[in-house]
């Protein structure tokens, strides 16, 4: 079974892909950090994210180790990692990768912005998990202060006012809903209700695909 979960940034859909992969019994691949690791190999050789050229080339030569990399989640690789994701080169590069967790034997649940719609279109389930842009900003802002980020709520609306606009708008593999991906709202569930109710409609998604 190949379990798809869209989504923009802090609407939980991290959250929730990992726990359908536990619920399940599968393997799950969080997307974005590929992304993220292109980014990140990017910055530290001093290049431009916003090159496409540079940004294909690091993908092509992706070292694995990156993703186990502590730089890999902060604020400053994720504007480089949704940059980069921009570039039909790297996304084509990455293409690959993406489909072959899918394909796996068993299948697999993958969460990002163009699983339901490009990477695994013939998915068993889909969802596309969102919240409001103030709610999400709220989360993030918690989980930057954790770590000791003093930036403002306000600067950090506006870092995921900018980073939706450069996921819906790039040419190649834009987010947005699938037409058949169940639409689930997290912005006033906790994160145990919004975990069930993804589960709730796995379950229907797979009934009705059988």
């Amino acid at each position: 079974m190949i379990i798809a979960v869209d989504g923009p940034a802090a609407s939980g859909k991290g959250t929730i892909a990992r726990a359908l992969a536990r619920e399940y019994g599968l393997p799950h691949l969080d997307t974005g950090k590929l992304y993220r690791a292109v980014g990140l190999s990017v910055r530290r050789a001093g290049g431009d994210p916003a090159d496409p050229a540079v940004a294909e080339r690091h993908a092509q030569a992706l070292d694995p180790a990156l993703l186990d990399e502590p730089d890999l989640m902060s604020s400053a690789n994720a504007e480089s990692a949704s940059i980069v994701s921009a570039h039909p080169g790297v996304r084509a590069v990455l293409l690959d990768r993406q489909r072959a967790f899918a394909a796996q034997p068993g299948g697999a649940v993958l969460d990002g912005r163009d699983i339901g719609t490009v990477i695994a279109p013939h998915a068993h389930a889909k969802l596309f998990v969102t919240a409001s842009p103030e709610e999400r900003a709220r989360r993030r802002h918690a989980e930057l202060a954790r770590a000791g980020d003093t930036r403002d709520l306000l600067s950090v609306l506006a870092d995921i006012a900018a980073r939706d606009a450069r996921d819906s708008n790039r040419a190649a593999a834009p987010l947005h809903r699938a037409d058949d991906a169940a639409l689930l709202d997290t912005t006033e569930l906790a994160i145990d209700a919004a975990v069930q109710r993804a589960i709730a409609l796995v379950a229907a998604a797979t009934l009705r695909n059988r």
